[in-house]
C-alpha cells in the first residue's frame, strides 16, 4: 500500500480543521432538571434540521441548537410554569406559553408537561410555527399534567 505524501497529509489536515471550525459548539447552560431521564427521551431524537436550520452540537445536557449563528435553542428540564397571564398557543400537539419580552427573540415554554421544555428562537430568521410543529411531537412524549385554559381570541 502506498504511503501518503506529507503534502497530502498537510492538505487533508488543514481541510479537516477548516471543516470543524465552520460549525462550532454552541455553549449553553443546562436547566435545573436536565438530568431527568425523560429529557433524554426528547433530546435523543432531535432532528437534524428545524425550520431550514441545521443542527449544531451543544455543550450542555438536554439541549439542542440549530442555525449558524444559533437561531433555535431547545432546553429540557426547565422549571414548569404555573398559572400565567402570558398568551398560550398549541403547536405540534403541545401547549406553549409565549414570552415575547425579548422580541424579536421569543421564548416558548411547554405548559402542562413535566419536565418542561423551552424553545428560544429568533423570529427574524425562523417561524415559530415551523419549529414548534416539528419539535412538539418530541415534547409531547413527556407526561401531561395540565393544559392552557385561556388562548388568544377565546377570552
Amino acid at each position: 500500500m502506498p504511503r501518503p505524501r506529507p503534502r497530502r497529509l498537510a492538505v487533508l489536515g488543514a481541510l479537516a480543521l477548516a471543516l470543524t471550525g465552520c460549525a462550532s459548539t454552541v455553549s449553553l447552560d443546562a436547566a435545573q432538571d436536565a438530568n431527568d431521564p425523560l429529557c433524554a427521551e426528547v433530546t435523543a431524537y432531535l432532528p437534524q434540521t428545524v425550520a431550514g436550520q441545521e443542527r449544531r452540537w451543544t455543550d450542555a445536557q438536554a439541549t439542542g441548537a440549530w442555525g449558524d449563528p444559533a437561531t433555535i435553542i431547545l432546553t429540557c428540564g426547565v422549571t414548569p410554569l404555573g398559572p400565567t397571564t402570558l398568551p398560550c398557543q398549541s403547536a405540534g400537539g403541545v401547549d406553549w406559553v409565549v414570552d415575547d419580552s425579548e422580541a424579536p427573540n421569543y421564548r416558548f415554554t411547554s405548559f402542562g408537561r413535566t419536565p418542561a421544555v423551552q424553545v428560544y428562537l429568533d423570529y427574524e430568521s425562523v417561524s415559530s410555527g415551523d419549529a414548534l410543529r416539528l419539535l412538539g411531537p418530541l415534547v409531547g412524549k413527556l407526561p401531561q399534567d395540565g393544559e392552557c385554559t385561556a388562548r388568544p381570541g377565546t377570552e
